[in-house]
């Protein structure tokens, strides 16, 4: 069964991507980047190239961590979140912080923490933060089948590339931030999925309360909220929100209570923090 589900991957991401949630990413300019004269395109590997060996297994064992994160790696999860909660289609979607190309970047430098990190200090830190869990230790196969997952999934990509659909593709509010018309667009717009309460339901995870993401979480952050609710939410409605009604919405979520983050004290060193961040 477990050969079956990249296959399985891969349809749904073509039925779920092929047409308003992902008009703004693909043909677009910033969906092609330049490494001297290599184009680098959005192409994710087909799922016929996962060898047939131990590594093979490795990359559909890193596949069910992120898609199942609750059932194949609940003793490191503290909250209700799957990984794909935030890195939709598996870490496939180039709308929401697609995970291919990704390991081209690293290791590289973030400021966060004043060093340099390994794409599995990165696997981490998404551990700690928005799943408001605990870290894998540095020799855990679940670890280590994450990375070969992301790694492959960046076949192609030349080493320290920039990724044209790395991350969220930013927006900006065009006047102040409302957050009562946040309260009911969500109202209007999320409590279908989500709950009036915020707390989840059988069909999306929970926005804010004790199972959802920590004050740690770069999605507690307005602008990325907003950026990822814009291009991804409703599901399957992506884009259908004004920059205004999405920076509104992500206000009134990230005003709610959540879990705290004590290790937010240690962030940005030497400076640099984002003026939306919310410690």
């Amino acid at each position: 069964m477990m050969r079956l589900l990249p296959t399985i991957l891969w349809v749904t991401l073509l039925l779920g991507c092929s047409g308003e949630n992902a008009r703004v990413k693909a043909g677009q300019p910033q969906m092609t980047d330049q490494v001297g004269n290599v184009a680098i395109d959005f192409a994710p590997p087909s799922p016929e190239t996962i060898p047939g060996s131990q590594m093979g297994e490795q990359i559909r064992l890193g596949y069910e961590i992120v898609v199942n994160t609750q059932e194949y790696a609940k003793p490191y999860v503290g909250n209700r979140l799957n990984c794909t909660n935030c890195h939709l289609d598996g870490g496939l979607n180039p709308n929401a912080a697609s995970f291919v190309g990704l390991a081209a970047v690293y290791p590289e430098y973030r400021s966060r923490n004043d060093r340099v990190n390994t794409l599995a200090d990165r696997v981490n830190e998404c551990m700690q933060r928005s799943l408001n869990g605990k870290v894998f230790p540095p020799d855990s196969s679940k670890l280590q089948a994450v990375v070969a997952y992301i790694t492959w999934l960046s076949s192609g990509v030349p080493s320290g590339a920039k990724i044209p659909w790395r991350g969220l593709q930013f927006i900006q509010s065009r006047r102040p931030i409302d957050s009562e018309n946040g309260k009911k667009v969500f109202a209007s717009k999320c409590v279908f999925c989500h709950g009036s309460d915020g707390l989840g339901t059988m069909a999306a995870p929970p926005v804010w309360g004790p199972q959802s993401y920590t004050s740690g979480a770069d999605m507690a952050r307005v602008s990325v909220a907003a950026a990822f609710i814009k291009s991804n939410m409703p599901r399957s409605w992506g884009w259908s929100l004004s920059d205004d009604d999405a920076y509104d919405v992500a206000a009134y979520i990230n005003a709610q209570p959540r879990p705290d983050f004590p290790g937010k004290v240690n962030d940005w060193p030497k400076g640099g923090k984002p003026s939306d961040s919310p410690y």
